[in-house]
């Protein structure tokens, strides 16, 4: 249903949202914890910092974070940026026009199947998406945590606990 953009895109703001709110995640590192190509989801964050639902910052400390708090971010205002919703009046059975007024055998079922779908998208928030309750990213250790800074991982777990894991 949802485009390998749109899908690339929503699991980067599902990551995002599980990073401390003060903190930039960097590109590359998102595209990896994702398994995204790099340059394909630098276009994909940069299009969601353009449409305000991610903010990007440069420097030794920048890189992506949310925009939109996760309980009020939904997945249609993220998936909506690269896939349009379908509003085709095509049949599925025939190349002929489809409606309420001239409907073919599915019209009515793929209505509903479609009504239901994208009732579901518009009302679900990002937050609700990662079962609302979750164990906050900050706790894991720091290893797993790709937005810390190298510099700022040393002082949390020292070189030699890295390399032994």
């Amino acid at each position: 249903m949802l485009s390998i953009t749109a899908d690339h895109a929503l699991r980067a703001v599902l990551l995002l949202a599980r990073i401390p709110a003060d903190h930039a995640m960097r590109a590359d590192a998102i595209a990896e914890a994702i398994g995204a190509p790099r340059n394909y989801l630098a276009k994909t964050l940069n299009a969601l910092a353009k449409s305000g639902v991610v903010r990007s910052s440069r420097g030794p400390f920048g890189g992506f974070s949310l925009a939109i708090d996760p309980a009020v971010l939904t997945v249609a205002r993220v998936t909506q940026i690269f896939d349009e919703r379908p509003r085709t009046g095509h049949c599925l059975l025939s190349k002929a026009r489809c409606d309420a007024d001239n409907p073919c055998a599915a019209h009515v079922k793929w209505t509903a199947i479609t009504a239901s779908a994208l009732s579901a998208i518009e009302t679900t928030t990002v937050e609700e998406l990662l079962g609302g309750a979750t164990t906050p990213a900050d706790m894991a250790p720091s290893h797993a945590r790709p937005w810390l800074s190298a510099r700022k991982r040393a002082a949390i777990v020292p070189d030699e606990t890295l390399r032994a894991s």
